[in-house]
């Protein structure tokens, strides 16, 4: 296994997901503050970067293909570090929506090119750890944010500066780690077309993506606003959920010993759990953490299982596959991000988690058929 590919790999994704995407949820009670929004505005403002990823997955998924997996992805580390950084010094909403929307897009750019890294460089027996290890960067991101915003929460643009100077650093590092030789302009034909079992494939994405919404948007802003506990527990749940993320890089052995499907629905299952329960008991700490750890490792394992459900039924275009269904998911977060802002304003804080809680438990009835 080319271990600094795969290191490199999981860093970018950590800085794309972790700070350029997620890390808004973390901070979005300092930035209601801070530029006079309300939920419903702080909800329309999250969706921009779910918005940035389906414009950029799409760029990302035909791309790839053409001009080859390291120019795609540290394209994304670019552009992460240049959104980052609009959010950083943003003097108003506007600006900081734009921020937003364009570190979003980073994720967009960076799945579809590090799946094709990993399907060329890394040895077949290997090769669905490898895409898990890579995929829980999303862990390791969110883990990262969550002391470094305790420790700057009354400072938040430093907190952010520091993500940028991080996102900028493996930009440099994975330019290093991804193999230059491989063929530019090349586009591999193979299995081209609409394949058997893509439409379960797009429906769960969906379902999945909107019925983790309300936890990344709201869940620091629930346990502060509903719940009243402190920053100090708050960012140490978004630490907690960042590390309980980590356990995503066994979804490629757990779909190997208990098959793709009943992986699906029991990690759907837990996650809509894990929600339904920090709606239940937002005020104290230890139900809080077991939400947030349950949850943290339930996404990034659903995304892995995703992931190579994906791959499995595009064997020969892993970035078009993974571009579709990572696609899809976002898809579902810039439908659900807005509603569970209006629902936060209109019924208060828990109606958008049981509502999202409801869409998880429909998607586990989905029973992937790779084929």
């Amino acid at each position: 296994m080319r271990w600094a590919l795969v290191c490199a790999g999981t860093a970018l994704i950590g800085t794309c997901y972790g700070f350029a995407r997620f890390a808004y949820g973390l901070f979005a009670p300092e930035f209601q503050t801070q530029f006079q929004i309300s939920s419903t505005v702080s909800g329309i403002i999250g969706s921009g970067s779910y918005i940035g990823y389906c414009v950029a997955i799409v760029a990302s998924l035909v791309l790839t293909e053409r001009l080859g997996a390291r120019r795609i992805a540290v394209s994304a580390g670019v552009v992460a570090t240049f959104g980052i950084a609009m959010i950083t010094f943003a003097p108003s909403a506007p600006v900081l929506a734009a921020g937003v929307l364009i570190a979003g897009s980073s994720t967009g750019l960076a799945s579809p090119p590090m799946a094709a890294a990993v399907s060329r460089w890394i040895h077949a027996p290997a090769q669905d750890r490898a895409q898990s290890i890579v995929n829980a960067g999303t862990g390791l991101g969110v883990l990262v944010s969550g002391p470094i915003a305790l420790a700057l929460i009354d400072e938040w643009r430093w907190a952010w500066a520091v993500f940028t100077v991080i996102s900028a650093a493996v930009t440099v590092w994975l330019s290093k780690a991804i193999p230059f030789t491989e063929s530019e302009g090349h586009t591999d034909t193979a299995g081209n077309g609409w394949r058997p079992g893509t439409f379960l494939l797009i429906a769960g994405a969906f379902l999945m993506g909107f019925s983790s919404v309300a936890m990344w948007t709201f869940g620091r802003d629930l346990v502060t606003s509903v719940g009243h506990v402190s920053d100090v527990v708050s960012t140490s749940m978004w630490a907690v959920l960042g590390a309980a993320g980590f356990v995503g890089a066994l979804s490629g052995d757990l779909v190997a010993r208990a098959g793709m499907a009943r992986s699906w629905t029991t990690v759907m299952v837990a996650m809509a759990g894990a929600t339904l329960l920090l709606a239940f008991l937002p005020g104290t700490p230890v139900p809080i953490f077991i939400a947030a750890a349950v949850f943290g490792a339930s996404y990034v394992s659903l995304c892995g299982v995703i992931l190579l459900w994906s791959t499995r039924i595009y064997p020969q275009r892993p970035s078009f596959g993974v571009g579709v269904s990572f696609l899809m998911i976002a898809v579902g977060q810039v439908a659900g991000a807005p509603l569970a802002g209006v629902l936060t304003d209109v019924s208060g804080g828990t109606a958008a988690f049981y509502a999202c809680a409801a869409i998880g438990l429909i998607g586990a009835c989905i029973r992937p058929r790779p084929s």
